[in-house]
């Protein structure tokens, strides 16, 4: 399977990008670069992703400053 490598300007999960093995780069607010799996990510809090309003109307969760505290938490991101 292809793995699809994006960078950003911040923490991102989107429902276009479920299923689509990408392996998504940003740095922090401290200057810190992390990478994580999307899929992973989304499947280990899949409920908490699908209960959040703004999941719901804009289709996507982002974080500009860091990793949300649930996921720094994840033994692995990658």
């Amino acid at each position: 399977m292809t793995t699809n490598n994006i960078t950003t300007k911040r923490f991102v999960i989107r429902k276009t990008l479920i299923g689509t093995n990408t392996i998504i780069t940003f740095k922090t607010n401290k200057g810190k670069q992390v990478s994580y799996d999307h899929d992973k990510v989304y499947n280990a809090h899949k409920d908490r992703f699908e209960s959040m309003p703004c999941f719901a109307k804009y289709k996507s969760y982002t974080n500009t400053n860091n990793l949300p505290v649930f996921v720094r938490n994840m033994k692995e991101l990658v």
